[in-house]
């Protein structure tokens, strides 16, 4: 039997896998958990879309300065040596290939690396993709960090995405809380499983091929 890993703790397992030196955007929603689980020992510089460079982690609520906030409206901290700055320089910046990683949530993700992280489809729905398409094409790496069904039971990991894509082929690496699983030109590949799953039940969550070095 297996216990799927909290949301914290897909956090923490991003994070361990984050090179020292790394340039990186958090997006809105579930990949901000990261920043209050960065190793100590490594120099990881963290941007959000909005115009900050150098944020730290979450803030203490006594201490939260409602003028320091990221993208997705959170108050955040500004290490020593951080800036702040125009949304148009910081999306050059990311337009620019100036960034490593960018973490993002998911809808979708195909298994040639499409995702689908900013509509449903549904009519009359108001449009919502903001940064994503900009980041999603723009870091030299983006890892979707999501649950790996979604409330229904659906796999969100797909043959072919159903929803409107944010950008074609852009995903390397998927993070889940039963898996992290890489996107290569031969299919997807599983890194690792959380303790207690086996790769055929990992296989029946999951809605496109997987394999296992």
């Amino acid at each position: 039997m297996f216990q799927p890993l909290t949301r914290e703790a897909m956090a923490r397992r991003l994070a361990r896998d984050i090179p020292d030196g790394s340039y990186v955007n958090l997006g809105i929603g579930m990949p901000v958990l990261v920043a209050a689980h960065l190793p100590p020992d490594r120099e990881i510089v963290l941007h959000s879309e909005n115009g900050i460079l150098g944020m730290g982690p979450p803030p203490a609520e006594a201490d939260a300065d409602l003028d320091l906030i990221n993208a997705g409206k959170q108050p955040v901290t500004l290490l020593e040596g951080g800036a702040y700055f125009h949304h148009a320089d910081s999306f050059a910046m990311m337009r620019g290939g100036h960034l490593d990683i960018c973490v993002m949530g998911g809808m979708q993700v195909a298994a040639n690396g499409d995702l689908a992280n900013w509509s449903l489809g549904r009519p009359g729905e108001a449009p919502a993709v903001g940064g994503a398409m900009d980041l999603a094409v723009g870091a030299r790496s983006v890892y979707i960090m999501m649950e790996h069904n979604a409330r229904n039971g659906d796999p969100k990991i797909v043959e072919r995405c159903a929803y409107p894509l944010t950008g074609a082929g852009v995903v390397d690496r998927i993070y889940t809380d039963l898996a992290v699983i890489d996107v290569t030109p031969d299919g997807l590949r599983v890194r690792d499983m959380i303790d207690g799953m086996t790769l055929k039940e990992l296989q029946g969550r999951t809605g496109a091929p997987l394999r296992a070095d």
